[in-house]
């Protein structure tokens, strides 16, 4: 061990000053919460991102595909495309499946009440993988009879406890049409997926139902739901579909379907990026003033070392060892709490949101282990290559003032 890093761990852990104490236990406690928080904070807003991206992805995949015409509404434009070209499409670098969707808006009528719904109609290839996830009661929809399916639908737990429906109830569906249509439903599941403008709208039904009831073809349909297997390249994935498909066809990435709640992400960068800076802030006061107070503690033993043949360099590593030394132990106290934290609200949940507010109805956590290193990393180095600053402080006492400083 050199002398530097010698003396320095001498003055850490042996130091009986007790002005200088509380200044370090500050200091150490100002790193430890600053760090804890830069964790949490990058850890809840990859939480938040992660959790919203999978609704709205799992709920309409990452691209659609439909008609290209002026049709605004909710009801599709049909149109049909060779098997060939579909199985192109989902053979696309970074497509994982194609799954054919359409949409037609109906009104419920149950228990007195009437709501106002979109069905969307899906085909026994659909993936229930999510919708599994999101089923707060009952089960999806069985396809493997092809007559009881056409009856059955799954409705958001929103419309069930505003029109008073369990899964097993029946209620009757209008169609406004000419002629008018309705049909009768049986609920087999109910789900929650916490996104207010999807569970107030839609009700999910078998395909070839709106087909019957809109005279298409077996082969027509609303649109094609693409799944990507990597989003960080859902942009890249999207253009390639779009020059892949035909002109009569269009095609919106998940981000241009719901670009409020994706603008709303966004918008979390710039909030962590506020906090991450002044929680470094916060972190580098403290062990500024914390330094300052164990040089000037340290005067007289300065000028000794400097009577005897230091150079200021030598003592200022003295120094910014010992500094190191202590934000090292505040940032080992910062990556418990922060990190323990983190683990604890992932399987318990324990703090709330208003789901209708947040799309959630807990904070969602997402520890990654390569931020938490580059936040530690981060931390460690800013605030050593800030300290050599006050550090430079030595240069200015001179060994004879010092030695009789007390």
């Amino acid at each position: 061990m050199n002398l530097s890093a010698f003396i320095a761990k001498r003055i850490t852990l042996k130091s009986q000053r007790t002005f200088s104490k509380l200044s370090v236990r500050i200091a150490i406690a100002g790193i430890m919460l600053s760090l804890a928080v830069m964790i949490l904070s990058v850890a809840v807003m990859r939480g938040f991102k992660s959790e919203i991206r999978e609704k709205a992805r799992g709920f309409s995949g990452d691209i659609i595909v439909m008609k290209y015409d002026l049709n605004a509404s909710y009801e599709n434009s049909p149109f049909s495309v060779g098997a060939d070209t579909i199985a192109k499409l989902a053979r696309l670098p970074g497509i994982t499946y194609a799954q054919p969707y359409a949409l037609k808006p109906g009104i419920i009528n149950a228990n007195n009440e009437i709501e106002g719904v979109v069905l969307k109609g899906v085909d026994k290839n659909y993936h229930w993988d999510y919708f599994k996830r999101i089923m707060v009661a009952g089960k999806v929809i069985d396809f493997t009879d092809s007559l009881k399916a056409r009856t059955q639908v799954i409705i958001s737990k929103y419309i069930a406890d505003r029109l008073h429906l369990k899964t097993g109830d029946d209620f009757l569906m209008y169609f406004v049409q000419e002629p008018l249509r309705k049909r009768k439903f049986v609920i087999s599941g109910i789900y929650d997926l916490g996104v207010e403008e999807v569970d107030k709208t839609y009700v999910l039904g078998d395909l070839s139902l709106i087909r019957r009831l809109n005279n298409w073809k077996d082969n027509e349909v609303g649109g094609y739901e693409l799944r990507v297997d990597d989003f960080s390249k859902l942009d890249e994935t999207a253009t390639n579909v779009y020059y892949e498909l035909p002109v009569k066809l269009k095609s919106w990435s998940v981000k241009e379907y719901y670009p409020a709640i994706f603008q709303w992400l966004s918008l979390l960068d710039v909030n962590t990026q506020v906090i991450l800076v002044l929680m470094l802030a916060v972190a580098i006061i403290n062990m500024v003033s914390a330094l300052l107070i164990i040089i000037l503690e340290r005067t007289s033993m300065i000028g000794i070392l400097k009577a005897l043949g230091s150079t200021n360099w030598m003592i200022q590593k003295i120094f910014l060892t010992n500094a190191f030394y202590l934000i090292g132990f505040g940032m080992v106290l910062g990556n418990v709490l922060g990190i323990g934290l983190g683990l604890f609200q992932t399987h318990t949940h324990f703090f709330q949101l208003d789901q209708a507010s947040y799309y959630v109805s807990f904070v969602p956590v997402e520890l990654n282990i390569t931020d938490i290193l580059l936040l530690n990393a981060g931390t460690l180095v800013i605030c050593l290559i800030i300290l050599i600053i006050p550090s430079t402080m030595v240069t200015k006492i001179a060994p004879v003032k010092a030695i009789g400083f007390k």
